[in-house]
């Protein structure tokens, strides 16, 4: 039978364990920015000791999430008004990008759009279960699918990097005004369609419109 001779195996999984949990905790919301919390909590709720969770604090502090303070914990990281803009410009500009590109080659835009339509089908279905927090991460794969069905791999990689600050800000803007999910189904409706009749001038302004009115307003 294998066996796993690899002492600092079970010392990296914890690690890893403790860094999914606290990063879920931090994108869902459930710890939300300026919340001060301490290693303790997380090696209670996952049985371990404060060791792998100190390395997983020191990741996400790495990735902007958190702010270790000595002998405390950890400050969750709020997202700074400027760097909300900053994603909202980029994602703009990504996403009208990939949607030119897919119009050039008229031939990949039916299989585009039936994985758009099955994209919005699951966020339909998580809005029906009125699951913010999923819904919030069905939301970023939607537009996801549309930068992917570009075919730029540069800016599909680029892209992917926003995904934890997309979830982030999706939860901060749907939270307060949970009515607004039905807006945003829709107006992902009718993204589909302009790309399904082939407007590239008309995405790029239903997608500002669409992004304006849910994290700008």
């Amino acid at each position: 039978m294998p066996t796993n001779s690899d002492p600092a195996q079970p010392a990296a999984s914890a690690a890893d364990r403790a860094y999914r949990l606290t990063k879920e905790l931090v994108l869902s919301g459930e710890l939300p920015g300026g919340h001060l919390f301490s290693e303790t909590e997380i090696a209670g709720r996952l049985g371990l000791s404060r060791t792998p969770v100190r390395e997983a604090f020191v990741r996400l502090q790495a990735e902007e999430l958190l702010t270790l303070v000595p002998k405390r914990g950890a400050i969750v990281a709020p997202v700074p008004p400027g760097e909300a803009e900053d994603v909202l410009d980029a994602r703009e500009a990504v996403e009208s990008a990939a949607v030119r590109r897919l119009l050039r080659t008229p031939e990949r835009i039916p299989v585009a759009v039936e994985q758009l339509r099955t994209a919005l089908e699951v966020q339909r279905e998580r809005a029906q279960h009125a699951d913010l927090h999923t819904f919030a991460e069905a939301d970023e794969r939607f537009h996801r699918t549309l930068v992917e069905a570009g075919g730029n791999a540069l800016l599909i990689r680029f892209y992917t990097g926003l995904a934890d600050r997309q979830r982030r800000m999706n939860v901060a803007a749907l939270g307060p005004m949970p009515d607004h999910i039905q807006v945003v189904l829709r107006q992902h409706a009718e993204l589909i369609d302009i790309i399904e009749s082939g407007d590239a001038a008309g995405f790029t302004t239903a997608l500002r419109a669409h992004l304006d009115g849910t994290h700008r307003r």
